[in-house]
């Protein structure tokens, strides 16, 4: 049973004491029946958008599609929400959207004509998955499309023709296993087989909506399922064509411990990669990109792929250009790919483990670290490894040690006090000559050590 807040409920109390019908309806309601927390409410009824701005006073209406957007601020607020001079703390958005009907979608994605429409019936068969298309007033659960009985069975299912469904909006295909990946869903098999023949409609979806709903699926709880879809689905050949055709690189060989072709280890690696962030998730999927045209076997059957880091960084640039990815993200990105191949021998020297760090920067530092976790129990390895853990000790470690001159416990004024010199390039060169030594682990970064050093100089 749909639980609602009480602000929720409020909404639709409001809309009936004013004799307007009154529903919450979508993921909101589905994700109640599910026993899920959910915010966000959304709700469909038949009054005019004018006629709703005039019954809430903090609402808005700027689109051509019959939503509103109502303000709902903090509970803390609210005594205090006349006071002159009182800031007051949005919490949340509810939208209120005009029954409609709907007819024409040239863009694959916005339909040419709305008509405001009069039943919920006909609301809710315009909806994109029975699961979503559930209503609640309140009291009573309107349920056309047997949504409740897909959830129970943990599917996810077109309303009406799915294949209509996904020509009116092609992003609904992704959405599809968005969902799907978020809740441990499966698609059912005529939606499935339908977002496979409509897959190249995708190209006609914005690159910035595409790049939405993949970091969701990345964020998803079933990451990794959510990929295999997109791949099954013929989508991943339109939205990272790169990747959709890592699978047919193999990597199985002698003396190489690979299990599996390189998009399966890549979708393995991901569904291991232990960091929650999806742009880490993203970089951890696409860190083997640089595989497939770096591939060689030599005639004793060895398989190598001899600089795929430096191939694989510029291709993951060009996947993250042309999905829009924004310049933070894409540096994150590109720098995780590039020293994926970071070496984690315990005779490495500590000034080995600096250069490391400066490549990827100590602020990548763990997100380095989750990729390589990934891409090491995705490629069939031991949950632990002691040289890993030995590395991740050093690397602690090593970071109490200076980085460049600025870190030495000694600067430009000791060294002119010291060699009595004025500023010039003396000082430079002397305390480069230090920081050396010190990155070379033969002097201690102690000041009285460093101010001995420098004496030593004159």
């Amino acid at each position: 049973m749909v639980s609602l807040p009480s602000k929720a409920q409020s909404i639709i109390d409001t809309l009936k004491k004013n004799t307007f019908q009154a529903y919450a309806v979508g993921g909101s309601v589905r994700d109640s029946i599910m026993g899920k927390e959910t915010k966000g409410w959304d709700y469909t009824t038949n009054a005019t958008p004018e006629e709703i701005i005039k019954l809430f006073p903090d609402s808005f209406y700027d689109n051509q599609f019959g939503t509103v957007g109502i303000k709902m601020y903090k509970s803390e607020d609210k005594k205090n929400s006349s006071d002159e001079g009182v800031e007051k703390i949005v919490e949340d958005i509810y939208e209120i959207t005009t029954f409609r009907s709907e007819t024409g979608y040239t863009d694959r994605r916005h339909p040419d004509t709305i008509v405001w429409g009069k039943t919920i019936d006909g609301d809710l068969a315009r909806r994109d998955f029975t699961i979503n298309a559930i209503a609640y007033d309140g009291n009573t659960l309107i349920d056309p499309y047997r949504g409740q009985s897909d959830i129970e069975k943990k599917v996810i299912r077109a309303v009406g023709d799915p294949t209509i469904r996904f020509s009116e909006d092609a992003l609904r295909m992704m959405r599809a296993i968005r969902i799907a990946s978020q809740l441990g869903f499966t698609i059912e098999d005529n939606t499935f087989q339908a977002i496979k023949k409509s897959a190249n409609l995708i190209v006609e979806i914005s690159a910035e909506r595409i790049s939405d709903e993949l970091m969701k699926i990345l964020k998803s709880s079933y990451a990794a399922d959510g990929i295999l879809l997109l791949k099954n689905t013929d989508i991943l050949r339109y939205i990272i064509p790169e990747l959709h055709a890592s699978f047919e690189t193999p990597q199985k060989s002698p003396k190489r411990h690979h299990l599996y072709d390189v998009g399966t280890h890549s979708v393995m690696a991901l569904k291991y990669c232990p960091s929650p962030d999806p742009v880490v998730r993203f970089a951890t999927l696409l860190h083997d990109i640089g595989k497939p045209p770096t591939y060689h076997k030599g005639e004793d059957g060895v398989i190598t792929f001899y600089n795929h880091e430096l191939i694989g960084t510029k291709i993951a640039k060009q996947i993250c250009k042309r999905l829009r990815l924004s310049n933070k993200d894409t540096e994150k990105i590109l720098t995780l790919i590039r020293w994926h191949q970071f070496s984690v021998d315990e005779r490495q020297t500590d000034s080995a483990i600096r250069r490391y760090i400066r490549h990827v920067g100590i602020e990548f530092l763990e997100d380095s670290l989750a990729l390589r976790t990934g891409d090491r129990l995705g490629g069939g390895a031991r949950e632990t490894s002691w040289r890993l853990e030995l590395f991740k000790k050093r690397l602690a470690d090593v970071q109490k040690q200076p980085f460049a001159v600025k870190d030495l416990k000694v600067n430009g004024f000791d060294v002119m006090k010291i060699l009595n010199c004025k500023p010039g390039p003396i000082i430079g060169s002397t305390l480069d000559a230090l920081f050396k030594e010190v990155d070379e682990g033969t002097l201690t970064n102690d000041r009285d050590i460093l101010l001995a050093k420098i004496q030593e100089m004159k």
